[in-house]
C-alpha cells in the first residue's frame, strides 16, 4: 500500500511517499481501507521533533481516518464494508490502518468520508474542551481563539448551540465571517485590535466565562486578561509555538481556574469521558445542528502541501488528504 513517512525531524520536505505492506491487525482491531486522513497541528509538530513524546522516525503520521472496513472479527460491532471514522495513535496517512473498536465510530449518514476524516480528532477536542472539561453552561460567555480553524470552527458551533454567547478571534476578515456565520456572536481581529479592550466593549466589562486556547503565547496570557471572575481557560494546544506560564496570584483572588487537556492522554486515562461525547456529537451532526467544514483537500502524495497550508494558517475548518 501507498503511505506518507517522516525519514527525519524537519519541514514538510522530510514527508516522503513509501510503499510498505498492510499492517497486521491486533486482536479485536479492524483494518481500515482509508479514504481519507485529517491533517492536524499535532501531526505538524511530531514532524517538526518538537511534540513532547512524538513519535521518532521513521513513522507514518496521522491520527485520524475515516474509510470503509477491510477486515474485522465476526462477532465485531463493524462488519467489512462499513462506513467509519476513526482516532488512531498513528499511521492515518495511508491506504489501510488498524484501528481499536474502542476508538472507532459509525460515519452519519449525512457525512462523506472526506467530512468524517475530520470529526474524531477535532470534534471531540472542541466537545471535551468545552464541556467535559470547560463545564460550559448554556448563559456562559465563551472566548473561542482562533475560531476559524478545525477545532475552533467545531468549538463556535457546540458553544453557540448549546446557547451560549459566543465570541472568536480570527486573523482576516475572511476568517471572521466565516466564524460568524457559524454562530459566533463577535469575531476579534486579534492582530489589530487589543483583546481585553474588544472583549470588554463586547461584554459591558463582565469578561468571559470560558476561553478555549490551542494558541499559546500571548493569546493565552491576553486571555487570561478578559476571564471573569471565576472563570477558566481550557487549554489544548499551542499552535504558536510559543509555551506560556501563568502565576497562581493571577487566579487565586479571583477564582480563575486553567484547565489542561489532551486528547491523547485523556483518551488513555478516561476513555468514557472522552469517548462519550461522540454520541452528543453525532446526533447533532445527524439533526443538522453543526456542519462539518472541510476548508481544502489534498491527495496523498501532496501531505507535504498540506502541510505548509495548515502551517500558514490559513485554514478555515478542517483540512484532509485524500488516499484514493
Amino acid at each position: 500500500m501507498n503511505s506518507i513517512q517522516v525519514d527525519e525531524s524537519g519541514g514538510p520536505s522530510v514527508l516522503s511517499t513509501a510503499a510498505r505492506p498492510d499492517p497486521e491487525r491486533g486482536p479485536d482491531d479492524f483494518l481500515v481501507d482509508v479514504a481519507a486522513a485529517g491533517v492536524n497541528f499535532a501531526d505538524l509538530a511530531k514532524r517538526r521533533g518538537a511534540y513532547p513524546g512524538g513519535p521518532k522516525p521513521p513513522y507514518t503520521p496521522g491520527i485520524e481516518v475515516a474509510g470503509r472496513v477491510a477486515e474485522a472479527d465476526a462477532e465485531a460491532d463493524f462488519a467489512v464494508g462499513d462506513r467509519v471514522m476513526a482516532y488512531v495513535r498513528r499511521g492515518g496517512y495511508a491506504e489501510r490502518v488498524t484501528a481499536d473498536p474502542g476508538r472507532t465510530f459509525r460515519v452519519p449518514d449525512a457525512l462523506s468520508l472526506v467530512e468524517a476524516a475530520a470529526v474524531p480528532i477535532q470534534w471531540l477536542t472542541a466537545h471535551n474542551a468545552l464541556l467535559e472539561w470547560g463545564g460550559l453552561a448554556g448563559d456562559d460567555r465563551v472566548l473561542v481563539l482562533a475560531g476559524a480553524g478545525g477545532v475552533g470552527s467545531a468549538a463556535v458551533q457546540l458553544a453557540d448551540s448549546a446557547g451560549a454567547a459566543v465570541l472568536a478571534t480570527a486573523s482576516t476578515a475572511e476568517k471572521r465571517a466565516f466564524a460568524r456565520s457559524l454562530g459566533a456572536d463577535r469575531a476579534i481581529a486579534y492582530a489589530d485590535v487589543d483583546l481585553a479592550d474588544a472583549v470588554e466593549a463586547h461584554t459591558g466589562g463582565a469578561g468571559v466565562d470560558l476561553v478555549l486556547d490551542g494558541v499559546g503565547g500571548g493569546a493565552f496570557e491576553a486571555s487570561l486578561n478578559v476571564l471573569a471572575p471565576g472563570g477558566r481557560v481550557v487549554t489544548y494546544g499551542v499552535a504558536s509555538g510559543e509555551v506560556p506560564s501563568v502565576s497562581t496570584t493571577r487566579l487565586l483572588f479571583e477564582n480563575r481556574s486553567v484547565v489542561g487537556y489532551h486528547l491523547g492522554e485523556a483518551a488513555d486515562r478516561e476513555p468514557a469521558r472522552v469517548f462519550g461525547a461522540m454520541a452528543d456529537v453525532r446526533e447533532r451532526i445527524a439533526a443538522g445542528a453543526v456542519e462539518i467544514h472541510v476548508d481544502r483537500t489534498f491527495p496523498l502524495a501532496a501531505a507535504a502541501d498540506a502541510h505548509r497550508y495548515v502551517a500558514d494558517r490559513r485554514t478555515t475548518g478542517a483540512v484532509v488528504l485524500e488516499t484514493r
